[in-house]
């Protein structure tokens, strides 16, 4: 298997394995959404507030790191191997919980407390960034 192929599998792992992490966080912030607005209807209601609602505004970032992880799937350009290490490294970055701020990283840290789909899914996601296929002079 060539080192393309290999890059390219682990991207198709730690796409699925973040779609998963995603679908608990959404699930996470829904429940937490409706102890304050009520019932959602319907799962496409869901899905609009997933799009629109400033409530689940904290999970576009990872929402947009997937799709760049599944445009590099998709792509045939040389380039595409370039900009793996820089695409893992932003899902590393993202996905590091913090105390601070009002982002991502508060929410998700809140969410891991929270959740344990939530936390299994990031034990997950965290399991295949450490067996990231190294590039030159990247450091793991």
């Amino acid at each position: 298997m060539s080192r393309l192929d290999r890059e390219r599998e682990h991207l198709n792992n730690l796409s699925r394995s973040m779609l998963r992490l995603h679908r608990a966080l959404l699930d996470d912030a829904r429940v937490s959404y409706e102890r304050v607005h009520g019932r959602i209807p319907y799962n496409g209601a869901v899905l609009q507030l997933a799009v629109n609602d400033p409530w689940f505004a904290w999970l576009r970032p990872l929402s947009q790191l997937m799709i760049k992880l599944d445009e590099l799937m998709e792509s045939k350009a040389a380039s595409t191997s370039a900009e793996i290490p820089s695409v893992i490294q932003s899902v590393r970055t993202l996905l590091t919980p913090t105390g601070e701020g009002e982002g991502f990283g508060r929410q998700y840290r809140t969410a891991l407390q929270r959740s344990h789909d939530v936390v299994l899914e990031h034990a997950a996601v965290k399991a295949l960034l450490r067996q990231s296929v190294p590039s030159k002079g990247r450091v793991k």
